[in-house]
């Protein structure tokens, strides 16, 4: 089949390789100019998402990658510590920054896959044996299906489902993600309604990552919105919102989650966070890739409907699940109080001074991670990776 996916971030391109080891036609268009940098560490964990890795392939891929942000240091406005958030319980098997994984699965599927970056979809017309895309650029072409992995705030979505304001419900959490020159240490900062995290994995540039919660809408995603809500902060945040106002790698939205009553509408599907994201602590990432095993998987049977319907079957409840665990990131995130931070700390010192309770979280998050039986899927016996 000719396959047209939206969106060149990690599910898009997990999805290329996967349709590629089936024998499908890919071609991936992305609105950015190139595949974008920076970000988060995100990781993989459990037996699931190792387990679609390797079966893939992609292990080897992004293992080489692979970081592990160390404990984090819980300090207060001075700078001191006051306790420390263990790694072990929150980071997953394997980690790795999201620059760096969307580079590599770009990299591993150039050779077979058609990509067009700087370009995006701009109408939608489906008949039952193809569906018709016109560009913004007014080029055009028909496919057998398109994919919308274009994320949160998905194109797809809107062109093929309609809009459908009912489907986004925020989390009451802001976040922004950006590089920061030089290496600063493993550090977490909170004050009300407010926290930064900062972390230089593999002692290369920072990493700084800024949660607060607001009580009024928050009308488009500037910088100058950060900078509002953290005016005054203490510790060593002036610095970081200097290094913002330079930044040309920073990322904002609100932490969000989408409900869809469907994943598809004839020959248009969606996937990832298009479909269901979670929000921060939702396996996101790994979510988006078993979902790219699973709809091409299924797609390998060539009836396009019947693929469509058990993909969902297969994916929403582990999306529902994940979506649950992520709900109350807010209140871990950005704790709204003075004594809500307290307690949070209070918490990470009982972590640290007891291990069976670290791994008792560190088993609660897998048990999210794995909550899913997937289909004994046969996976083509070779596959090109680049």
């Amino acid at each position: 089949m000719d396959i047209l996916v939206s969106g060149a971030g990690i599910a898009g391109p997990a999805l290329a390789h996967c349709l590629h080891a089936h024998g499908h036609r890919v071609t991936v268009v992305e609105r950015a100019p190139a595949p974008r940098p920076g970000g988060w560490a995100v990781d993989f964990r459990g037996r699931v998402h190792l387990g679609v890795l390797e079966r893939t392939g992609l292990l080897p891929l992004v293992r080489p990658h692979a970081t592990r942000t160390g404990d984090l240091a819980v300090v207060d406005g001075a700078g001191r510590r006051v306790a420390t958030m263990p790694a072990a319980a929150f980071s997953g098997d394997l980690e790795v920054l999201r620059g760096d994984l969307s580079r590599v699965l770009v990299a591993a599927t150039r050779e077979h896959t058609r990509y067009a970056f700087g370009r995006r979809i701009s109408s939608i017309e489906q008949d039952p044996d193809g569906v018709d895309v016109t560009f913004d650029d007014g080029s055009g072409g028909r496919f057998d299906l398109v994919v919308g992995a274009d994320g949160l705030r998905s194109a797809v979505r809107r062109l093929a489902f309609g809009d459908d304001p009912g489907a986004l419900r925020p989390l009451g959490l802001f976040g922004c993600v950006f590089s920061v020159p030089g290496t600063w240490d493993d550090v977490l900062y909170s004050e009300p309604g407010r926290s930064v995290t900062v972390a230089s994995p593999h002692g290369r540039d920072a990493v700084a990552q800024l949660f607060f919660t607001l009580s009024q809408q928050v009308y488009g995603r500037e910088r100058a919105t950060v900078t509002a809500a953290f005016e005054g902060a203490g510790w060593r945040v002036p610095e970081l919102l200097d290094a913002l106002s330079r930044s040309d790698d920073w990322w904002f939205d609100e932490a969000t989650q989408v409900v869809l009553d469907r994943w598809s509408t004839g020959r248009v599907v969606l996937l990832g966070d298009a479909a269901h994201a979670a929000g921060p602590g939702g396996n996101g990432t790994g979510l988006a890739v078993v979902g790219a095993y699973v709809l091409a998987s299924e797609l390998a049977s060539g009836d396009v409907p019947s693929a469509l319907a058990r993909y969902e079957a297969v994916m929403r409840p582990y999306a529902a699940t994940c979506q649950k665990q992520a709900a109350g990131g807010a209140a871990f995130l950005a704790p709204a109080t003075d004594r809500q931070i307290a307690q949070r700390n209070r918490f990470f010192r009982l972590m640290g001074g007891l291990p069976p309770l670290r791994r008792l979280f560190a088993r609660m998050a897998t048990r999210t991670a794995t909550a899913v039986r997937l289909p004994d899927y046969q996976w083509p016996g070779s596959h090109v990776v680049a």
